[in-house]
């Protein structure tokens, strides 16, 4: 029986329940790094998988949430003066406390420290930082901020914000470490997303130039070519408003042939100066002049207001270079939407040049297919002349001749008609042969033909035929440059009709005497209302001031409108 007064046996201390819990804790945190890690790799694919440059950009700012657990996201892209913000994809703010703010940030205090310091800025509390200034009303709290930049090679591409980590903490290293990491990543996956979209671009514009070169050369109408420059420029430039001005007969101004898109009627026939305007600027310059809001833009009169609802703005000169511009094409964007950047500019000036090359080409075909049909004619003449008129010359002498050796009266009488009315078949011939013979400025181009032309290219918007009566001496005695202004508002004067007039009768006369040119224009629709647009009017009116004329509006007694443009004529 052992002592009880004898010494017992002491274990060692192992301590052995707090080293399975720390050896538990490492455990847990390998399979936390575990996780993060295979987080960051799914997010790092997911990223690197979008090709979109739009959804590459929301699935970074998605992806870096769940990285971190933060609460609210963003990703703010750099504007090109490498100062501020051009566009904000955010996560976790909703449509409605983004209403309620009012507009993104710009890049001011926090945001424009890691503009200004490209590198990661970790904060317990935003406010303590000596370049924060608050929040704007409705803006929901933040105190943690973790901000790191995104790089694509030497350039800031923008940079990632990160607010509020879950559970009230803080951001540490670790958090720092995977967000540069998703970062590079991020950076790479942009600049593809980018590179894929230059090349879609490039792909759209061929696409879009081939229409063009097809339309010209395929001998569609010039308005119709117009129509489609601005059409395939709107949607390459991704603009709300696209608009082809051409210049007047005289150079010295543009009339805005085509508009399409937001508010196209207030640009459409518009007669802009060379100073002033947009437009005007880049064909004097022969080069790109772009605003970065043209609703106040300076060096634009707000005069006639045209631009409402509209920011960034960029012209490009339709020509291959100086001395060869012979247009200009518009495109616009909404307010708020971001400038155009070089590159957008140079494949807009791209596309206008291939525009111009294939109205060259068109008009060299049209010139060569003019030079075959007047040889043509030529040929023609000269075999009428030559042959035709030779033999009935011959015929009436012998018939002549004849006719004194007839006795019968009444034969006799037959045979000196018959003899009369060949004599009116040679005339009738030598003016088929003058006809023939005319070059173009003569026949096809003369005012008549314009006019009758002009008039069936608007018949179908009008749903009937307009009647047509020109008086005097149309084709000779009125100058193409005044020739070119009937025809203009001629054509503005039948589309307000189509638009407005509810008119299903209209009458056109056009005469030319007594040293002047009128055009008169009547319908018998609703008339003209006194609180209605009109710059179509105003366009009209200044048209005719330029000449020294005027024009009158006036509604008749039975109801619809009269319009009569006179200007004077030059002396001959």
């Amino acid at each position: 029986m052992a002592n009880p007064e004898e010494p017992r046996v002491r274990l060692p201390q192992l301590r052995l329940d707090e080293l399975l819990e720390e050896l538990q804790a490492r455990i847990n945190a390998a399979r936390g790094a575990r996780d993060r890690v295979r987080s960051l790799l799914e997010a790092v694919l997911s990223v690197g998988r979008e090709l979109d440059l739009e959804q590459a950009l929301h699935s970074i700012v998605e992806s870096a949430a769940a990285l971190v657990d933060a609460e609210y996201a963003a990703l703010g892209v750099i504007a090109p003066d490498g100062s501020s913000l051009s566009a904000f994809h955010t996560v976790g703010v909703t449509g409605e406390q983004i209403a309620e703010i009012g507009h993104y940030p710009q890049g001011h205090g926090i945001l424009g420290e890691v503009i200004r310091h490209p590198r990661p800025l970790r904060l317990e509390k935003i406010s303590q930082h000596p370049a924060s200034y608050g929040f704007p009303p409705h803006h929901p709290p933040m105190n943690s901020f973790l901000g790191v930049p995104i790089r694509i090679r030497d350039q800031v591409f923008g940079n990632l914000y990160l607010t509020e980590k879950r559970g009230g903490l803080a951001f540490d290293e670790e958090d720092e470490a995977v967000l540069s990491t998703l970062a590079v990543a991020a950076g790479v996956a942009i600049e593809n997303a980018r590179l894929y979209e230059d090349v879609r671009l490039r792909e759209r514009r061929l696409l879009a130039n081939a229409e063009i070169t097809h339309s010209l050369m395929s001998g569609s109408e010039r308005t119709e070519a117009l129509k489609l420059i601005a059409e395939r420029a709107r949607e390459l430039m991704l603009s709300a408003l696209a608009a082809v001005a051409m210049p007047v007969a005289d150079g010295g101004s543009l009339t805005v042939e085509i508009a399409v898109g937001l508010d196209a009627e207030a640009h459409r026939g518009l007669v802009l100066p060379l100073s002033g305007t947009l437009m005007g600027l880049a064909f004097s310059a022969a080069a790109p002049v772009a605003s970065a809001d043209v609703q106040h833009d300076e060096r634009i009169s707000p005069e006639p207001a045209r631009f409402q609802g509209l920011g960034p703005a960029l012209a490009v000169p339709i020509g291959t270079g100086e001395g060869d511009v012979r247009g200009v094409v518009l495109v616009a964007r909404e307010a708020e939407r971001p400038v155009f950047s070089g590159k957008e500019t140079e494949m807009l000036q791209g596309f206008a040049a291939q525009a111009a090359i294939a109205m060259e080409l068109a008009e060299r075909r049209k010139d060569a297919e003019q030079i075959a049909v007047l040889q043509d004619r030529d040929r023609i003449a000269r075999d009428l002349h030559d042959l035709a008129i030779q033999r009935i010359f011959a015929t009436g002498m012998t018939l002549q001749s004849a006719g004194r050796l007839i006795e019968h009266p009444e034969a006799a009488e037959r045979v000196l008609k018959a003899v009369d009315d060949l004599d009116e078949t040679i005339k009738i011939i030598r003016s088929a042969i003058f006809g023939l013979r005319a070059r173009p400025g003569g026949l096809e181009d003369s005012l008549r033909a314009r006019i009758v032309r002009v008039v069936g290219e608007e018949t179908p918007a009008l749903s009937f035929a307009p009647g047509v009566q020109m008086e005097g001496l149309v084709d000779t005695d009125v100058p193409r440059e005044v020739a070119d202004h009937v025809v203009a508002v001629l054509s503005e004067a039948l589309a307000n009709i189509a638009r407005h007039a509810q008119a299903d009768r209209a009458e056109v006369v056009l005469t030319a005497g007594g040293h002047e040119v009128t055009l008169t224009v009547t319908d018998n629709g609703v008339g003209i209302p006194s609180d209605g647009r009109r710059s179509g009017l105003r366009n009209m009116a200044e048209r005719a001031q330029q000449l020294g004329g005027h024009l009158d509006v006036s509604r008749p007694d039975g109801g619809g409108a009269t319009l009569r443009w006179r200007v004077p004529l030059p002396d001959t």
